[in-house]
């Protein structure tokens, strides 16, 4: 009829309903009681589906309609919770993020930032969609925030102004996530050539390699791929890097 509401198809039920109440921060909806006990869906559970997808498929499978399967509700049901794809991103950069936490009997500053270069690349490791996230760098969340939090405390109480804290930090960081995700995309592009170790992608590139190398433009590094013996021990590769930045950082800053 004429002037008549069309229906939205959005019940009082799990499956529909108003959406999330936008005057409240995503994290004051996180922390806040729940309003409705009566559902089951909440922004944690949102958040641990969305990273158990992306772990399991890829960052490109996580979609409303994959979670609403996943979760077992109607397909417009989480968004009585979250706005759109800048949330469900934010909520599962805060689970991962709670994966990162640092004993609290580590207090000295270089084993602080140590530990979180180490546990950002873990992190990375085993979340490699982590890198594909478009606000990976820049989106707030309590966990990030508490991550951030811990080093800065670190450094706190040594003769550096705030600024030089924050340098410290942020340095550490830029190379622990640009080294992780240096580590991620060599890791999937090998295993996509089909190759499952350092011998059988040194194998697959060798006539481009024996190419290049007879060029003798390149005597360091044919010497490099004739002496090294770690080319394979990322783990090593990893560590020696960050304890660089950490020596530089102490020396810079006299720390």
């Amino acid at each position: 009829m004429a002037g008549q509401k069309k229906d939205s198809g959005k019940g009082d039920s799990e499956g529909g309903g108003a959406g999330p109440d936008t005057s409240l921060s995503l994290w004051q909806r996180l922390e806040q009681p729940a309003a409705a006990p009566r559902t089951s869906l909440t922004l944690e559970r949102i958040g641990a589906a969305a990273v158990e997808i992306a772990d399991a498929e890829g960052f490109a499978a996580v979609t409303m309609r994959r979670l609403a399967t996943e979760l077992g509700v109607a397909p417009m049901a989480a968004y009585r919770h979250v706005s759109g794809k800048d949330d469900l991103w934010a909520l599962m950069a805060e689970r991962v993020a709670t994966e990162m936490r640092i004993p609290d009997e580590v207090t000295e500053w270089r084993e602080v930032l140590r530990a979180f270069g180490l546990l950002t690349r873990d992190t990375m490791l085993r979340h490699p969609w982590v890198g594909q996230l478009p606000t990976r760098f820049f989106v707030l969340t309590p966990g990030r925030l508490a991550i951030a939090e811990r080093q800065l405390a670190a450094l706190d109480g040594l003769g550096l102004d705030e600024d030089a804290m924050m340098v410290a930090f942020r340095t550490v960081s830029a190379f622990a996530h640009g080294a992780g995700q240096s580590e991620v995309a060599l890791r999937e592009w090998t295993e996509s050539a089909g190759w499952s170790s350092g011998d059988e992608t040194r194998l697959g590139l060798a006539p481009q390699m024996m190419y290049l190398m007879e060029t003798g433009r390149y005597p360091t590094y044919q010497r490099y791929g004739r002496r090294a013996t770690r080319k394979d021990d990322a783990t090593w590769a990893f560590e020696t890097g960050l304890d660089c930045v950490l020596d530089g950082i102490a020396a810079r800053l006299g720390i």
